[in-house]
């Protein structure tokens, strides 16, 4: 008989509740180390050291927990931008047993109430710009029992609502009840994009969240002495759990902003010597772009992460160029997976340029034909992975839980390329493969194209249906300043060019800008609706 199982049931208890890690545990030891150092500063006045932030989740935990009788698995929703209330939120519910239920703030209140009514959500908490929508969307579902206020990062409380201020004031001094959650308990339902079909609810744990933390503080190097700005919306995981989280993990000092603007970037960069800074390509682009886009107005920037799209080749050299003491990492993956799972390093960057790298620590990955089995190099296959990272499942559909895991992987939806070093190259989503002629194109290899040419500041390729070829190829492009009497003419000479006949674009379209989610990645399926 082992020690375990002679040892009295009150001191396993014991063992475990001092041997766990949970979000809120991963809080209160940064805490410790590092209670009088800046953790949250947003706006001109809000500056939380660690002590204070991680005293104030507490409280916030116990108002829950008393005011509304938030108990261990109680889903609590969220839809607002980027604030310090939104940084308490996530790990007061967490500390509390709750599970957070991000929302894409872009969704109508049909959409919300979906995810609401879907999620079982009990509780929304919304910041003043979204108030209307919240309410509009609960009144649709039975189910919300109320709406929580939570100041913003220039506006003040939600009018005529409990706000998260008032719930921390009523939980001061309260002694909170631990909710005796394990790493193994739901953290956090992220919502896919649902652009196949109606979103889908990621489970993820405590475990799978910080296996990833793990996996971006080492391959990501993040680090105790950054300065990040949290730009990005923080209802993705992309900011929440790549970046926030790892950062309050180390502890680092975190800005953040819900304008995503270039102008407040670049401002904000300059006053708090900013150091590290994630965006998706199209937002690196726009402050390439920009007036104040250069060495002189971010030279605190050491490092910078790009992820959600792939960065065009042509924009990452001009990057390099433009900032030579910026170090870049390109981040893949997706939600399911909390959602790092290969790492493009900066030696790497040029050399294998427009890869998305190799899988982080904790991920082991694939590419896969239809039978399952590892493709040559240079063949097409679909991106699978395994990790501790994963999601437990989707929340309420057992079909699509089982429908992606076949085979003991999980199956990504990505279509890729791996070369003879392990290094994956990503071709397109399943459904953004483009079936021209009876012939297969990866709209990527397109759209790589035209970044080449000096008129095309942003492109998104699609296939819009077509008589002869079922899927003509389609090129939607932002001409670059200075460009505009460019042709499509030009463009599709430039194309036939450099690429087999059946990949060169048949229609071209020219628009002022691309229709994109708060996250920076082109709404490909606003374009196939609006050119098809």
């Amino acid at each position: 008989m082992t020690e375990l199982e002679t040892t009295p049931s009150d001191m396993v208890a014991l063992i475990a509740r001092a041997r766990r890690q949970t979000l809120g545990d991963l809080l209160r030891r940064s805490a410790a180390r590092y209670s009088s150092k800046l953790a949250i500063a947003c706006g001109e006045e809000v500056r939380w050291t660690y002590g204070e932030f991680n005293a104030l989740c507490d409280d916030l935990a116990a108002g829950l927990q008393t005011t509304y009788g938030i108990q261990k698995g109680t889903r609590i929703a969220v839809l607002a931008r980027n604030s310090h209330w939104f940084a308490a939120l996530r790990f007061a519910v967490a500390r509390a047993g709750a599970v957070l239920v991000p929302i894409n703030f872009m969704l109508n209140h049909d959409e919300v109430a979906y995810i609401l009514e879907h999620s079982g959500a009990e509780w929304l908490c919304s910041d003043d710009e979204f108030a209307k929508t919240a309410d509009a969307a609960t009144q649709q579902v039975g189910g919300v029992r109320g709406l929580i206020g939570m100041p913003g990062e220039t506006s003040g409380p939600v009018e005529g609502w409990l706000n998260l201020p008032d719930l921390a004031l009523s939980g001061h001094g309260v002694a909170l009840t631990d909710p005796e959650i394990t790493g193994a308990d739901v953290a956090q339902i992220i919502y896919t994009s649902g652009t196949e079909s109606r979103p889908k609810g990621a489970l993820l744990t405590h475990d799978a969240v910080i296996a990833e933390y793990n996996t971006c503080v080492i391959d990501a190097e993040i680090h105790v002495d950054d300065t990040l700005l949290h730009a990005l919306p923080l209802y993705h995981c992309a900011q929440l759990d790549v970046f926030l989280g790892p950062a309050i993990y180390v502890g680092a000092t975190n800005v953040i902003t819900g304008v995503p603007s270039p102008d407040n970037i670049i401002e904000l960069i300059q006053t708090w010597g900013i150091s590290s800074f994630f965006a998706p390509p199209t937002v690196w682009i726009a402050i390439l772009a920009h007036e104040r886009g250069n060495e002189l107005h971010l030279n605190t920037l050491k490092k910078g992460y790009y992820g959600a799209s792939i960065m065009p080749v042509e924009v990452l050299k001009s990057l390099l160029q433009r900032l030579p003491a910026l170090k870049l990492w390109n981040l893949y993956g997706q939600t399911e997976i909390a959602p790092v799972a290969t790492i493009l390093r900066p030696h790497e960057q040029l050399i294998k340029a427009g890869s998305a790298g190799r899988p982080g620590l904790n991920v082991e990955t694939r590419v896969v034909n239809d039978a399952g089995n590892d493709v040559a190099v240079g063949e097409v296959g679909e991106v699978v992975h395994r990790s501790p990272q994963l999601l437990s499942g989707y929340f309420n559909n057992e079909d699509k839980t089982a429908e992606s895991f076949i085979g003991g992987w999980f199956h990504s939806g990505d279509l890729a390329t791996i070369d003879a070093e392990g290094y994956i190259t990503i071709v397109d989503r399943k459904k953004d493969m483009i079936k021209s002629g009876g012939e297969n194109v990866a709209s990527r290899e397109v759209e790589e194209t035209l970044y080449a040419h000096p008129a095309v500041e942003e492109v998104a390729v699609i296939g819009t249906p077509d008589v002869k070829w079922i899927e003509a190829v389609t090129a939607v492009v932002v001409r670059a300043p200075g460009h505009d009497s460019t042709t499509e003419a030009e463009l599709i000479a430039f194309c036939a060019d450099r690429l087999a006949g059946f990949k060169v674009p048949k229609r071209m379209h020219f628009v002022p800008q691309l229709p994109k989610n708060p996250s920076g990645k082109v709404l490909k399926r606003d374009l196939r609706e609006r050119f098809s």
